[in-house]
């Protein structure tokens, strides 16, 4: 196995210069993700008032949730690929309005039908924003850093499940209000958030270190030419383009691992509040202040995880560690379901803190060997492809449940998928250069154009 490397230390310059570039870009990143994740993780709470409404089997409910997914794979290699011809910063921001607007438009669902077309559109205007946010952060902080940065970005997942839920299941509760559904208000209140965001994206971000008028000439010196050092470095190993990124063996092989990873993420995160509600009498507000809790712990463990894989320059460990602490909860949760609620949300939050503390270190291995269009290509594809699991998972779960009436095979289901897929990334990426977090060994700093 390859020894860890740490992170050289950092010049008091380059201290400084990356505070201020955390400070300018994270919290607005942050926010936008936090968003995203809001907006299509939001189906679980309005499910609870949905499938009476218009009629939703379980397996239904599942399929709709999942096919999602299918848009976002299916666009999510041309839209990074126009990305990166037209800038991450107008790209963004057009992705923002864009999905704003079909996430607003769930309120109009009324059958089976229009929750399946409108699910597959939000999806495709959705796709491409994941990777075009890490590309972005590939212009900004050198490699050694980067897992950190990643694990703060990350951090939206959690929170936004957390600090979502009790207003999901709050919002579920103005029913009736000017004629609509309180499921219907969680929809409109909670997607044109990203149309404003969308509006606002353009002015707020710098699309490189060197346009940054915000930092000082030297900062802007440093960044510019560190940037500049890993580009180079990067080049001598090879092919960089668009293309070579599609077909390097490395991006497909991720790519099936993120799927095994993603099952886990969306299995749990679409299901949860159904599983929640099934634990006992609780109403929708209820069900919101339960869930928050796994998500609000799993938070803070995503920050310690994060920057103890940067510390230590070992990030194929951390990941996979966490996806088997990740099964461990799920199986956990899953057998004890039907015997103790309590202890069954003490391992659903086991299952929390390994799933999303596993993201970071993950995605800090696919684009290693990477650069520039190469680097946007590889990721749309891990992405793409490994989304796919948010597609099957849900599906398989709902499926499961319409067939036992319970939600514990579908957890069985899912620990088994992180477990085999823990097994498979520490096996394949042990060994690998671009699995150690050392100078220049992890996502690549894009190249100029």
């Amino acid at each position: 196995m390859t020894s860890p490397a740490t992170a050289p230390a950092l010049s008091e310059l380059g201290e400084v210069t990356l505070r201020k570039v955390r400070r300018r870009l994270m919290p607005l990143i942050v926010l936008l993700y936090f968003v995203a994740y809001l907006d299509r993780n939001n189906v679980g709470f309005a499910k609870l008032g949905m499938q009476g409404d218009i009629g939703l089997t379980e397996a239904a409910y599942g399929l709709g949730a999942g096919i999602f997914f299918l848009g976002y794979a299916l666009l999510e290699i041309p839209s990074n690929g126009g990305m990166y011809r037209f800038g991450a910063r107008k790209w963004i921001a057009r992705i923002l309005i864009s999905w704003g607007i079909f996430a607003t438009a769930m309120f109009l669902v009324n059958g089976e039908a229009s929750f399946y077309i409108i699910r597959f559109l939000l999806g495709a205007a959705e796709a491409g924003f994941f990777p075009a946010i890490l590309f972005y952060l590939t212009l900004w902080f050198p490699a050694a850093q980067r897992v950190t940065v990643l694990g703060i970005f990350i951090l939206a997942q959690p929170i936004s499940n957390a600090l979502g839920a009790p207003v999901s299941g709050m919002l579920l509760n103005l029913e009736g209000v000017a004629g609509l559904h309180g499921w219907q208000w969680l929809y409109i209140l909670e997607g044109i958030p990203a149309i404003i965001l969308g509006i606002i994206t353009p002015f707020v971000m710098t699309d490189r270190p060197e346009h940054a008028k915000w930092l000082k000439p030297e900062e802007r010196e440093w960044l510019s030419t560190t940037m500049s050092a890993e580009l180079a470095d990067k080049k001598k190993a090879g092919n960089h383009n668009f293309l070579a990124g599609l077909k390097d063996p490395r991006t497909i092989a991720y790519s099936a691992l993120y799927f095994g990873l993603v099952c886990g993420i969306y299995g749990l995160g679409l299901w949860l509040p159904t599983i929640v509600k099934a634990l006992g009498k609780f109403d929708s507000t209820q069900v919101g202040f339960i869930v928050f809790i796994p998500y609000a712990i799993a938070a803070v463990f995503v920050y310690f995880w994060s920057k103890r894989s940067d510390r230590t320059g070992n990030p194929v460990w951390h990941a996979s560690v966490s996806m088997v602490l990740a099964a461990v909860g799920l199986l956990g949760a899953g057998f004890l379901l039907p015997v103790n609620a309590v202890l069954a949300m003490v391992f659903l939050t086991l299952a929390a803190m390994g799933i999303y503390s596993a993201i970071a270190p993950f995605l800090a291995m696919p684009s290693a060997a990477l650069t520039g269009a190469a680097a946007a290509a590889g990721l749309a594809m891990v992405n793409s492809l490994g989304n796919l699991g948010g597609f099957v998972a849900p599906y398989i779960v709902g499926i499961l449940k319409d067939a036992t009436g319970n939600s514990q095979t579908g957890l069985v289901f899912l620990a088994a998928c992180l477990a085999v897929t823990a097994i498979a990334t520490y096996l394949y990426a042990r060994k690998r250069p671009e699995g150690v977090s050392a100078p220049g060994a992890t996502i690549p700093a894009a190249e100029t154009h």
